[in-house]
Parts: C-alpha cells; structure tokens; sequence
C-alpha cells in the first residue's frame, strides 16, 4: 500500500518550456494535498459493427496538470511558494541586493574581512551607502547581524562600527540581503504625507512605487519620537506605501493612524523594505515531481512544461492562511528512477494565520475597523491558459496565456453602510492586507478594486450577527502599473 504521508513533491525550474535542466537540482515543495495528473487520452471508434462489439480505445495524447495546496509561510526567495507566485503572476520578484552561498561554501561570498569591516562577494546588483544589510549563516556569531553600509559596491560591500571577525572562507549557508535603510541623524523627517531628507536621496535606494515599508527600528533612537510615546501597537502599525520617490521626499499613503510630523531630532530613523512582485508577461514554466516512497521500489511521476494558470489564496479569522496553485502542463511521465535523489529540503518558515499574524486589512486605504471589521477575505489569479495541441505531437506544444484577472470576495460585519455606500456607487477601491511573523512580512494588494457583487446583508434568523459579503474585481492600477502586488520583507525589526 502506498500513504499519503510517503509522498515527496518536488520541482526545478524550467528555461525551456517543457525541457527538465540538465542533472536538476530539485527542492522539496510544503503542500497540505494535490491534484497532480499526467495521463494519456483515448477515444472510441465509431465504426458500425455487427456482432454489436466494442474495438479497443484509442490513444490520441496525453494530458498534464493539477493543483497543488499549501499554507502560507513566508516565501523565501527560490522556495516553491515563491516560484508559484512568481509563475501565476507571470513575472519575476524584483530582489534587494543581496548574496548568498546558497549551499556552496565560498562561492558568492568569498571574505569577511575584521579589520576593514568588509564583505568581498562576486559581482552583482550593488550595494549602497545607508542601506541596512543583514547577514545571516556565518561560521562567527559577530558576523551575523543588521548594519548600515557604509561603503556600496557591486563586489564588496563595508559595515563599519559592526567589529566583524575575518573569515576566509565564509559557510554555504552565508547570506547577505538588504533589508531596508538608515538616515544619519536628525536627517530623516515625518512629513504630513511622507518622510522627508535632507542628505539621503531616496531615490538611490532602490524604492518602488506602490512598496510597502515599516518605519521605525526596535532602538528608540532609530524610531519617531511620537511612535515611542505612542507605544508597542503604534510602533508595530507604522506601516505605509510609497506613492511618489523624490531625493528629498518620499511619498506615502495608507499611512497609520495617529500619524504625525516629527523633526527626527537626534534620532537614526530606520526604514525596512523588501522585494516586490507585480503581474506581468514573462511565464514561469516548472518541473514536477511526485515520488511515492513507500514504495519497495518509488514510482515517479513528472509533469514537464507546468505552468501556474491560478492562484487563490484566502485569509480567515482564526484560521491559518491557505492557498492553492492549479498549473497546466505540456507533458508527463512516470518510471522508477528519480531526477534527483536528494532534493533540497523545503523551507521551515513557520504557518501565517489570520487574526494572530495579520496586522492589517484594509479598504480605500484606511482599516477595516469597526463596526465593519472583515472577518474573511479570498482572491484568485487567473492566467486563463490554454494548451494548445499539435497534430505531429504526443503532449501539448504551448501554453497560450489570457488575461490576468484578479477577482474574490469579502466578508465584513454590517455595522454601518460605510462599504455598502461604495457598493451601491461603483466607487472604485483598493484592497491591501499584511501578514507578519518572527520578523518577516508579506503584503498583498490589489491598488484598483471594484465592489461588483454580493453586497446583500440580511437576517436570516433570529440571535444572528448580520454581514455582509462583497465580490471584488481588480483592474490596471495606472500608478503602479499592476493589478495586484505582492511585498514580501525578509527582515524588519
């Protein structure tokens, strides 16, 4: 017999559609169940008989697809979570600068140097003054930390003050990414709409329109003055988005309530940030691998050219966050011998939940508070694919994408017709919600939001708590370019 908890899940990327890399390097998927299928297709003749008998089905292809369900934690970059999104969004997560091992000793970076207070990494997207850089996975305790660069550069990067210890040839495990940055003091300002500078030039930091930012450090020196008298819930919540980036100015709504302008006076004021993901045009095809290994001798199942033609994702009170990716693939296979026989492990971020991890849900900007708290909320992408078939050709040939939409619902207590009245009026909208755990964050947003169904609060009874349930579409949002975004901060304090 085989169980269901002796099945291995996993996937490589693909850079021809359909073709599996070369000696793979595979990585272990999380899932709660799925739905994977490859298989042929038959169909029956149509010739007249006279003994009244059935000839033998004939195969005329092959099929290849399913789901995958999964919980979210935190999508670290190259997890499948993260490459799921990725590929239902058809598009690629714009990164902070960062390095890592990635399982090579010495590989990416290659030094730290104590006295020069210097990592020496291969090239790549540069490091800049005033960003904040997190390292992570170093043999020397001193050498894992958050600091502010001092000194930018595409192969090497300075921390100094941060007394790193020398180490010549760092783990495979090292990793160092920038998490946000850091003004000198009494420089950066909280402005009515904003935060303002006078020595940083926002715009050299690498900050996106419609980003997502946490303001203020745990130190009281790298916090507002107004956050610290406010407290450990103001200081949490003072989160904001970026609309506008200017040398001196950087923009922002959906700002946090009680909200106001500080000089910074000797304070160090640090701001976090992360990467960002937007819908796009680029498809993300993957490989996927089932192997059942309970087996005396595993079967594997693989499903080639798989690309995620859906995601939903819903948060709920009380309930952990789940999701599902529906992929359509272009062939499939089965056997006993692995692509890989000893994929990487699967990340170990832990489950996000609703109520517990969600810090914020908001509608036209503001917090759904109450009287009309929301109390679950869904959405799905849908790339609308189609494979495409090939006279000369076992499995399908391509995967032709539609429109992305984005579409949902969500569910609010009626205490006022404060969103009814935006039903009612077609008033467009925007949607945002942000879940943060052990210091890690994902904000997802859709900037353009229609209220277009549902909306129909009633009393189905008596001793019952009224609701009302809206469905939602998203539209192109013409400042950010999108219809929805994810943010994800690996790092924030």
């Amino acid at each position: 017999m085989t169980s269901s908890n002796r099945v291995r899940v996993s996937y490589v990327m693909e850079s021809t559609p359909g073709v599996t890399p070369t000696t793979p390097r595979m990585k272990q998927v999380r899932l709660t169940g799925e739905s994977l299928s490859g298989a042929p297709e038959y169909v029956d003749s149509d010739e007249l008989r006279d003994d009244r008998m059935n000839a033998d089905p004939i195969m005329v292809g092959q099929t290849s697809g399913g789901g995958i369900n999964f919980e979210l934690s935190y999508p670290h970059p190259q997890s499948f979570v993260s490459d799921g999104l990725r590929a239902a969004l058809f598009s690629d997560w714009l990164n902070t600068p960062e390095r890592d091992n990635d399982g090579t000793a010495d590989s990416v970076i290659t030094a730290v140097a104590g006295t020069t207070d210097e990592f020496t990494v291969t090239t790549g997207a540069a490091f800049v003054a005033n960003h904040l850089l997190r390292a992570t996975g170093f043999a020397t305790a001193a050498n894992n930390g958050v600091w502010k660069v001092t000194t930018g550069g595409t192969t090497s990067v300075a921390v100094l003050g941060a007394n790193l210890v020398t180490e010549a040839a760092p783990p495979a495990t090292a990793r160092l990414k920038v998490v946000g940055f850091e003004g000198a003091s009494a420089d950066i300002t909280a402005l009515a709409d904003g935060l303002g500078s006078t020595a940083l030039d926002f715009t050299t930091l690498g900050l996106r329109k419609g980003q997502w930012i946490k303001i203020g450090g745990t130190a009281d020196a790298t916090t507002f003055a107004f956050l610290v008298t406010a407290g450990a819930v103001a200081r949490a919540a003072a989160w904001a988005r970026v609309t506008d980036i200017a040398a001196g100015k950087l923009t922002l709504d959906n700002l946090p309530s009680g909200w106001s302008t500080d000089v910074g006076t000797g304070k160090t004021i640090r701001v976090w940030f992360g990467d960002q993901l937007k819908n796009g045009v680029t498809p993300a095809p993957m490989t996927i691998e089932r192997g059942f290994m309970g087996q005396q001798v595993p079967a594997y199942i693989v499903n080639r050219g798989m690309q995620a033609g859906q995601l939903e994702l819903t948060m709920e009170a009380k309930q952990k966050i789940t999701g599902a990716f529906t992929f359509t693939g272009l062939t499939a296979s089965q056997g006993t011998v692995t692509l890989d026989a000893s994929p990487d492990p699967a990340t170990t971020n832990q489950v996000m939940a609703g109520s517990a991890n969600v810090g914020r849900l908001a509608e036209g900007g503001s917090r759904l508070t109450s009287p009309n708290w929301a109390r679950r909320v869904s959405f799905t992408v849908n790339a609308n694919l189609e494979a495409q078939d090939a006279v000369d050709n076992f499995g399908a040939v391509y995967i032709r994408e539609g429109e992305n939409t984005v579409t949902g619902q969500i569910d609010t207590y009626f205490g006022s017709n404060a969103v009814l009245q935006k039903f009612y009026d077609g008033t467009v909208t925007s949607l945002n919600g942000r879940v943060a755990k052990n210091n890690q964050a994902v904000v997802i947003q859709i900037p353009r939001a229609t209220l277009r169904g549902g909306g129909n609060p009633s009393a189905g009874g008596k001793n019952q708590t009224v609701t009302a349930q809206f469905d939602f579409s998203g539209a192109l949002d013409p400042e950010t370019g999108a219809n929805i975004i994810f943010d994800r901060l690996e790092y924030f304090a």
